[in-house]
């Protein structure tokens, strides 16, 4: 028998006063009983500890009248499911949505501590890894800042992907130990734990009207333990949850098996419970990873399925209003196997016939693709799946068996049939993990107009022929409270007294300062506050690195996930042309420009690792040559995080969004860029399309094939040699990377990497080397008119409030959602 629904009628407690004296006396109460030490002795640690429970008891009464709110309206929640949840460092951002900055500045200095230093003693949530994770985070934030009652569903990882380190210019990988000392602001939820099951079988039971039900006897069972943390939206108008899963065993020890001598059987179980939620995204190189990589992916589905079924039925005590209450975004392919999942659990535990079951289903499940990347569009191996998720197998095969019956009545030929299907039958049957989560929902979104097109003509083609009202577009946006109002503040500030404060709750009015570009006074101001932010970045370069580098110098940044497609090595091969040109042409008058890398490369991706040991040698060279005379330094910042970007951002002036054209389906980092008065130097790639309209092609800098070309020169298989043979520049870098000049150590090192531009030139790196070299002149004529360029990153930072995350989440919540906001 199903719960029976519940009336949440409870009180509205008082909000706790923010000044100054209240603060300072509660932060004295948190540090002296919560963290148990004596003011006189405690620590930083122990002062951000005490800091952070104070100002989280603000946050807690509206998270709970937040979820009073909800109980009490019936509105529709949404629920959020991604594998990355990047959100940085939290204390900053909560007292800042709070406004309580001041206020606690203002009491912990009355101790003789400076808040700036504890928000630097902060670690950074190891639980993402590039840009996915963070739109994720900036998701979550905006849906409280515009009030839509939403949780996030992720994976608590104890190490998260690694924490880079160099070793003589290669990349190391250690564990990232940011729950070491605990996480003060996560809370576990015991009484939300739910049984996850792996292997067994399948039984089918006839039931009392003939139907049969098929039932999973698993053959292992782990504990999925929620973990929350509020997510506080701007001026805290509303607290919403990141609830993260913890893999705990059914049974910790196995005390027979202990006490009989089998110490180490005994924690068999404790062992393998704990690998699922360890590190993000481990190697599936081998099929222990890869079977581990899928254990995490259906661990957290599973548990957040289970959870939301269990939330609705408590509150309403029937299925049938799941759509209208419920709307399960799945965050590109890594959720997908939630499409079974929760038809299994609306079959096979609640009952439900097929036909209602995937009625319901399909219109609770919306999905965002991420890329166009086949490596990307995971698949998983049938065998692997019919062992590890027996009966989840059996109901994608019924479901696959559906759709290809309907594309069949519709009168797609058998090549289309075979693009749709959900297994695919090329080298090995595997189930495709894109088919599954598009066929399963009601909405499939990309995240912008050049991927959106883009998915309709290549990975989803036929797809989009058989559902043509199924595809639309979201274009990404960021939360402009962290990557402007708070890791700029000196921006912030200026843009308040040139434009007053209307921008910081609707970041769209930001466009009235586009009248002052042309204003000398203020483009000096503008840039005053640029290079406080470059001499902030210089700093931590010097500390980090040892390398000086001169805040007047053009700083030129690319900063993201090192991938053959974003093209890192192509922005290293353009500097080596440029170190060759200011050695050939002393006389002529340089742009110094500071060349700032970050970025981490998957642990078994070896052509990402060695561009980044190629960055860190042709560095080595060229920041120590005499004859270069500082005009061109190198800076590879290991262990690039939010924390990071948050300094390097405000610091740039060029922003590097350099992918081959239709391979990247977004990019928010061009956006933050943008936001804080970068230039863009890009190709015609991801949102980068739609920030030149908006920003007007005059101040952005495009170079390089487009999508249609680039898929031209594909088809026709044509070789790069003639081009890299006709371009001299280009033919002494790849000789001298080829031959060794930059790893005098092992001559050979980068030779494959060269040799493979001339045949096998699949990311344009040749073909638009060129290109790239001439954009890249033209950035050093903007420079050299100073006025000029700080119209045109006047004019970026003025026009780029339509890409806010809060924009985004309203076209989600009006168009897929039907989820109520302000």
């Amino acid at each position: 028998m199903p719960p029976q629904p519940i009336v949440y009628d409870a009180p509205t407690p008082e909000p706790r006063a923010s000044d100054a004296e209240t603060l300072r006396n509660e932060i004295l109460e948190k540090l002296t009983y919560a963290v148990g030490k004596d003011p006189i002795v405690a620590r930083n640690t122990d002062w951000l500890t005490a800091t952070i429970l104070t100002v989280r008891d603000r946050i807690i009464d509206q998270w709970m009248e937040s979820t009073r709110d909800t109980w009490r309206t019936s509105k529709k929640r949404v629920y959020y499911l991604s594998l990355e949840f990047l959100i940085g460092r939290l204390m900053r951002d909560a007292i800042s949505n709070l406004g309580m900055m001041e206020s606690v500045r203002e009491a912990l200095a009355s101790f003789n501590v400076e808040l700036d230093d504890l928000i630097e003693r902060e670690p950074d949530a190891a639980l993402g890894n590039g840009g996915l994770g963070r739109l994720a985070a900036c998701f979550l934030e905006s849906m409280s800042t515009i009030k839509v009652p939403a949780y996030g569903y992720g994976i608590r990882y104890v190490n998260g992907m690694f924490r880079q380190e160099m070793s003589d210019g290669w990349q190391v990988e250690l564990p990232e130990t940011w729950l070491a000392h605990g996480n003060p602001w996560e809370f576990e939820r015991r009484e939300s734990a739910y049984e996850i099951g792996f292997g067994g079988y399948v039984e089918p039971v006839q039931q009392p009207d003939g139907s049969v039900r098929q039932i999973w006897h698993p053959a292992e069972h782990i504990n999925a333990v929620a973990y929350d943390t509020p997510v506080v939206g701007w001026r805290g108008a509303r607290v919403n949850t990141l609830r993260l899963w913890s893999a705990q065993p059914v049974d910790p020890i196995l005390l027979d098996r202990f006490n009989s001598g089998d110490h180490v059987g005994a924690l068999e179980e404790s062992a393998r419970a704990a690998t699922i939620t360890r590190v993000l995204y481990p190697a599936d190189s081998n099929p222990a990873g890869q079977e581990l990589r899928l254990r995490q992916e259906f661990f957290f589905s599973s548990a957040s399925l289970q959870d939301i079924v269990r939330r609705h039925l408590q509150q309403y005590g029937e299925l049938g209003s799941l759509p209208d209450k419920v709307a399960v975004q799945l965050n590109d392919t890594h959720p997908a196997i939630s499409v079974a999942e929760l038809m299994r659990i609306l079959m096979d535990v609640h009952g439900l016939g097929w036909d209602q079951a995937w009625k319901l289903t399909k219109a609770t499940f919306a999905y965002t693709n991420h890329t166009l990347l086949p490596e990307a569009l995971e698949t998983w191996p049938v065998a692997l799946l019919e062992r590890l998720l027996p009966r989840q197998m059996q109901i994608a095969y019924a479901i696959n068996a559906m759709v290809l019956e309907e594309a069949r009545e519709k009168g797609m030929e058998d090549e289309q049939i075979a693009a749709i299907s959900l297994i695919d039958e090329n080298g090995g049957r595997r189930l495709r993990m894109g088919q599954l989560a598009f066929v399963g929902s009601h909405s499939v979104n990309g995240v912008s107009a050049l991927h959106t097109e883009l998915m309709k003509h290549t990975v989803f083609a036929d797809l989009h022929k058989l559902y043509p009202q199924r595809i639309n577009n979201k274009t990404n946006g960021v939360t402009p409270r962290r990557w402007l109002m708070q890791c700029n503040p000196g921006l912030t500030q200026l843009i308040s007294e040139r434009i007053g404060s209307e921008f910081r709750d609707d970041i769209e009015q930001v466009i009235k300062l586009d009248a002052h570009a042309e204003d000398k006074s203020f483009q000096d101001r503008f840039a005053a506050v640029k290079r406080q932010n470059k001499e902030r970045l210089a700093a931590v370069i010097r500390e980090r690195l040892g390398i000086a580098v001169s805040p007047d110098a053009l700083f030129d940044v690319q900063i993201k996930r090192i991938h053959e497609y974003k093209r890192q090595l192509l922005n290293i091969m353009e500097a080596v042309a440029q170190y060759n040109m200011i050695r050939a042409h002393p006389e002529k008058r340089w742009v110094p420009r500071v060349k700032v890398f970050a970025g981490k490369a998957a642990s078994s991706y070896w052509n990402a690792k060695l561009v980044i040991k190629l960055i860190n040698d042709v560095a080595k060279v060229v920041n120590n040559d005499p004859a270069v005379r500082g005009l061109l330094k190198i800076a590879f910042l290991p262990n690039y995080n939010v924390s990071l970007a948050e300094t390097i951002i405000p610091a740039a002036d060029l922003s590097e969004q350099i992918s081959t054209a239709g391979m990247e389906a977004s990019g928010t980092g061009n956006m933050k860029f943008a936001l804080n008065g970068a230039l863009t130097i890009g190709t015609l790639d991801g949102a980068n399309v739609e920030m030149r309209e908006r920003l007007g092609p005059e101040n952005i800098v495009i170079f390089g094939l487009t999508a249609g070309e680039v898929e031209d020169v594909r088809r026709q298989n044509r070789s790069s040699r003639e081009v890299i043979e006709a371009s001299h520049p280009l033919r002494e870098v790849v000789e001298a990377i080829g031959a060794g000049v930059f790893s005098p150590d092992d001559r050979s090192r980068y030779r494959q990497l060269m040799d493979g531009l001339y045949e096998h030139d699949w990311f344009m790196v040749a073909r638009d080397f060129d290109a790239y070299s001439a954009a890249q002149r033209k950035v050093d004529a903007y420079w050299g008119d100073r006025s000029a360029w700080n119209s045109m990153a006047i004019r970026n930072t003025a026009r780029m409030g339509w890409f806010s995350s809060d924009r985004t989440i309203r076209e989600y919540a009006e168009e897929i959602w039907r989820a109520s906001h302000v």
